[in-house]
């Protein structure tokens, strides 16, 4: 036989091996069509992955997104001018059309703040700060009132080391204590308007059923507050809806169910039910303004109650006696 005809038989039998081979893989392959032939089989296990939650998409630690709860009759225009290096989301809540809006406009800002939280608990940035949508406002910790030196002052380090931290250093309205919830849970006299410390209790447990009602609840006053993403993650996303459901279905007014969650957000987010830091200590960390004189409650003239909620028109240029008030700051 020559070396082409034996070349030439070798090939013959290689291939009739490789048809047998290819015939048996097909026939154990169809016998099991979900398992390759050569799949090694693993004992059955639950993946811990089955019970972990959806990855976020992971901001970064350092970023900053505003969420303002606003109506179309306010103006928004200096959160854009004076502040552009932040995300903001700003909520109309008197506008369907509008990009942000909330299904039912009750409960003033805490519908605002509960629905961003929900929507965007998986996106959350590192930090929020939640807000009012106006500049000037009688309960903004400045001497004029306004938002926006504070802001521009505000220390992400100190919220990094907090998780959560009220814009107001001022004690005046909500600390040492606000409500008593149990000494309060009475029917007020007939002359007398219903109060959110006569509803507090009742909510409370409604809010954190199997908690025991604290004795005392003091925070300053007033739903203005920056929160770290994990601190509110540290409640599951199903707790937030819990509250947004009670906030919609509560027969409380407005007003009282908004008092309520104003009065609980710094014990959402982790806080005993009295947190009222020394106010030199807060306007130091806070906004490093560390060179006032202060009280405990209290520093010089950097917050003084005002005579009334609403402040007079032309301020901060003109006083409440319609002064001049030689007023300086960015228009």
């Amino acid at each position: 036989m020559t070396w082409r005809s034996r070349r030439h038989n070798l090939q013959a039998v290689t291939a009739f091996v490789a048809i047998v081979l290819l015939l048996a893989y097909l026939r154990g392959f169809g016998s099991n069509p979900t398992a390759s032939a050569f799949q090694v089989q693993k004992p059955f296990h639950r993946s811990p992955v089955a019970n972990t939650p959806k990855p976020s998409l992971k901001l970064g630690d350092d970023d900053v997104e505003m969420v303002v709860a606003s109506m179309k009759k306010e103006n928004i225009t200096w959160l854009h001018d004076y502040l552009p290096d932040w995300e903001k989301s700003i909520y109309v809540v008197d506008d369907p059309s509008a990009q942000h809006t909330v299904s039912t406009n009750k409960g003033r800002e805490a519908m605002v703040f509960l629905s961003y939280i929900i929507d965007r608990y998986d996106s959350l940035p590192g930090n929020i700060i939640f807000h009012h949508a106006e500049r000037f406002q009688w309960h903004n910790d400045n001497p004029d009132y306004d938002a926006l030196p504070l802001l521009q002052r505000f220390r992400i380090e100190h919220l990094k080391e907090e998780g959560y931290v009220n814009l107001r250093c001022a004690w005046v309205l909500g600390c040492p204590a606000e409500i008593h919830p149990s000494a309060d849970d009475v029917q007020p006299a007939e002359d007398e308007p219903v109060h959110a410390k006569h509803v507090y209790k009742g909510a409370f447990q409604q809010l954190f059923p199997g908690t025991p009602v604290p004795d005392t609840i003091g925070v300053p006053c007033c739903s203005q507050f920056a929160v770290r993403r994990d601190t509110i993650r540290q409640r599951p996303r199903l707790e937030y809806v819990r509250y947004r459901d009670w906030l919609r279905g509560s027969s409380l007014a407005d007003d009282l169910s908004g008092r309520v969650l104003e009065y609980s957000w710094h014990i959402i987010f982790g806080k005993k039910s009295v947190h009222c830091p020394n106010a030199g200590e807060c306007y130091c960390k806070t906004y490093g303004l560390c060179d006032m004189q202060c009280d405990q409650d209290k520093c010089g003239s950097q917050y003084i109650l005002p005579p009334f909620a609403t402040l007079p028109q032309g301020w901060p240029r003109l006083g409440w006696e319609h002064e001049d008030r030689h007023w300086s700051g960015p228009p």
